[in-house]
């Protein structure tokens, strides 16, 4: 199916910000529909731990890779996935994520890059946070409250994209997925080994890939 039938249309806010919040659960059910769900890949994974290659090509199958990333956030119960997270060396994350008013957000963005917050912005929340990557695991990281992304959408038009709350917390999170690092690797080393002592004893309830 050609692009420009499956990408919807992105719209602005009067401040130039993606409008994420309209039509949520029709687009991310096409999205999904489309798509084929993938295994998860897990720390360890050496895609997970390097940057990844920046999307150059805003064609079709970046339109598949984006349904399947959906299709396999959703088959997953994941609020936010990086295509390193399914295997794939690119820049681009989704998320369909609430805020913490419980909007929900979804959307889909190319080649992030996370804005510098003025010091006066910076208030930091320390909440619990995990990754698909690393099942059953769970840490207190303390975060910006508040996030805004930079980027391109599935067709290579700049966007900008912010988020408060939980959802600046996956905006964050998704971000750093693509540029090689996990949630854990900005814990204390204590912190760190206990994170992947729980993802040791539990058992997750979405397919995962194997680390040889």
């Amino acid at each position: 199916m050609a692009q420009q039938e499956t990408d919807e249309q992105i719209s602005l806010d009067d401040e130039g910000f993606v409008v994420d919040t309209e039509d949520c659960e029709a687009r991310e059910t096409a999205h999904r529909e489309r798509g084929t769900s993938r295994p998860i890949t897990v720390v360890g994974n050496p895609v997970l731990h390097k940057e990844c290659a920046d999307v150059t090509e805003f064609d079709d199958e970046l339109a598949r890779l984006i349904d399947d990333m959906f299709a396999s956030q959703r088959r997953a119960e994941g609020v936010g996935l990086a295509a390193n997270q399914i295997g794939v060396d690119r820049k681009v994350f989704v998320y369909d994520c609430p805020d913490d008013e419980g909007v929900r957000h979804v959307g889909a963005v190319c080649n992030p890059v996370l804005e510098e917050l003025a010091p006066e912005r910076r208030v930091l929340d320390d909440s619990n946070e995990g990754c698909l990557s690393v099942p059953t695991a769970y840490a207190e990281l303390a975060r910006p409250d508040y996030a805004v992304v930079t980027g391109q959408d599935a067709r290579g038009n700049p966007i900008k994209v912010r988020g408060t709350g939980f959802f600046a917390r996956c905006l964050q999170h998704e971000t750093d997925h693509l540029y090689g690092y996990l949630y854990i690797d900005r814990l204390s080393k204590r912190d760190r080994k206990d994170a992947l002592r729980q993802m040791a004893e539990g058992t997750p309830r979405y397919e995962t890939v194997p680390n040889d």
